[in-house]
């Protein structure tokens, strides 16, 4: 039950930095088992806010309440006293050190001048048993768990210090698909338990799934704060970029705009795929739908020959090709963006330029003179907002760094282009950006290939969609086709193609 008393409220909060104001008089107020979302546009001041909560940042102006009483913190600490925890986005875990080591590290009980591991241990047992997680044990080592169970650790570090209010910043950031649902079972817990959910996310879908209110936020400005119940997805694309979600997507490709077959499979299979058959045309963009482990991602690296077919056949413009290495597929115009970009994608303590040209200096060489006007002309393609080309990219947003990644392939000219969740942990003005930039792309001829665990996204980029069920194909769909479709080929609950 949601408690009538907010446990924290937030009023009129103002911060700038360097002169710079982020934040303009914004309100919030968390109850006790409720979970109350944030959304907004990067640069929206959500992150700020959060700070602000957890005593990182301390307002310019406004006013602090923690159940009904004025507050000032002067750092995390404060806030923790007052029960306040924060669970960031990049874990701050010890990979070889135990569970209850993470959970209580600094904070380590001690019994005769010694930490006494055994109550530590019996501790965090408690927690977990409290939270009715009985998958981990308090003495596993951190680096063998899965990422969704870093994730309960991670809370469970948050509930030790005795937190009834918990923030948390892009929870699903770096989970799987099939993990995703399981952070959703323990948000529901914790609420049920009482706890105050502060939940910052890009996701449309799990916003609607968890919370009971949304505030919507726009440059450092409070534009609405109302029952989920009461808006609607259009209600809240319209409130953070202006915008109604009918523009959201780019027109589709018209069947005169397509060329010719730019990539084929035919019977094409290895370990994790088979008997694959499509097309990608020029001017198109084909969406590739289906469940975590349907092979989706198996497909887009055997084209691209990090595991390479082993059966059937891979043509490109026509002419039968032999892909065993990603070096033959960026040489043939092939590129693949990953969904993973900080661990794949991206070299984040190089600059701006040095990624936008790793790859042609790895795989296709190239002049420096070309290169240097080059990168210019292709961070101005992609929109990336940086302060300089020499910038590190580890300190551009979400959004910049999935242009990066988009530069980086373009400098090579693809006329292939597999994208696996493009616009995955991007804002939606972001997302905007990038779809555009892909549907700008078909319409100079490239074959776009694109990968997507969003089914609006999805159906609102593809020309058609492609869906995967267990390493197979298992049907095609046209442009416009209902979730409820893709989901029936995706579970394997119909067999065959839409026409």
């Amino acid at each position: 039950m949601t408690d009538v008393t907010p446990r924290v409220r937030l009023t009129g909060i103002t911060k700038s930095f360097l002169g710079v104001p982020v934040l303009h008089g914004v309100d919030l107020d968390l109850r006790g088992g409720e979970v109350h979302a944030v959304m907004g546009e990067n640069g929206a001041g959500k992150s700020t806010l959060l700070k602000v909560l957890a005593g990182v940042h301390r307002p310019d102006g406004g006013t602090i309440e923690v159940d009904g009483a004025p507050a000032s913190f002067a750092g995390p600490t404060d806030a923790q006293r007052a029960g306040i925890a924060i669970i960031h986005q990049e874990f701050t875990l010890l990979p070889h050190r135990s569970v209850a080591e993470n959970v209580y590290l600094g904070r380590e009980p001690v019994r005769r001048m010694q930490v006494d591991r055994r109550r530590m241990v019996a501790d965090t047992r408690d927690l977990l048993d409290w939270l009715g997680e009985d998958g981990i044990d308090p003495t596993d080592a951190v680096s063998s768990l899965s990422v969704a169970q870093r994730q309960v650790v991670e809370i469970v570090k948050a509930l030790s210090t005795d937190a009834r209010v918990l923030g948390m910043d892009e929870p699903t950031a770096a989970l799987a698909d099939h993990e995703v649902e399981l952070l959703y079972d323990l948000v529901r817990r914790l609420r049920e338990r009482g706890i105050a959910i502060l939940y910052v996310s890009h996701r449309m879908r799990e916003v609607f799934d968890l919370s009971d209110r949304i505030t919507v936020l726009k440059d450092g400005r409070l534009v609405t704060c109302a029952p989920t119940g009461e808006l609607t997805p259009e209600d809240l694309v319209r409130y953070m970029v202006g915008r109604d979600l009918g523009e959201y997507y780019p027109d589709r490709a018209a069947p005169g705009d397509l060329g010719p077959v730019r990539l084929a499979l035919r019977g094409a299979g290895n370990a994790r795929v088979r008997d694959l058959d499509l097309e990608v045309r020029a001017g198109e963009i084909v969406g590739l739908a289906g469940l975590q482990g349907s092979g989706r991602s198996a497909l887009a690296r055997a084209v691209f020959g990090v595991e390479p077919f082993t059966t059937g056949g891979l043509e490109v413009d026509g002419a039968v090709r032999r892909v065993t290495r990603p070096r033959t597929a960026v040489r043939l115009g092939i590129a693949l963006v990953t969904e993973d970009r900080k661990g794949d994608g991206l070299a984040l303590r190089q600059s701006v330029r040095d990624n936008t040209l790793l790859v042609r200096r790895a795989a296709l060489g190239g002049r420096r003179a070309r290169a240097r006007s080059d990168v210019s002309r292709l961070l101005d393609l992609v929109t990336v907002v940086a302060r300089g080309e020499h910038q590190e990219v580890r300190f551009l947003s979400g959004g910049n760094q999935q242009k990066v990644v988009l530069a980086k392939w373009l400098a090579v000219e693809p006329r292939v282009l597999l994208v696996d969740e493009p616009t995955r942990g991007i804002d939606v003005g972001a997302k905007r950006a990038v779809h555009e930039l892909l549907r700008d792309l078909a319409k100079r001829g490239v074959a776009v290939l694109m990968i997507s665990s969003e089914l609006p996204e999805l159906i609102g980029m593809s020309d058609r969609i492609l869906v995967m069920h267990d390493g197979a194909l298992a049907g095609e769909l046209p442009a416009g086709a209902s979730e409820g479709d893709v989901m029936a080929l995706a579970t394997g609950h119909t067999a065959g193609a839409a026409a």
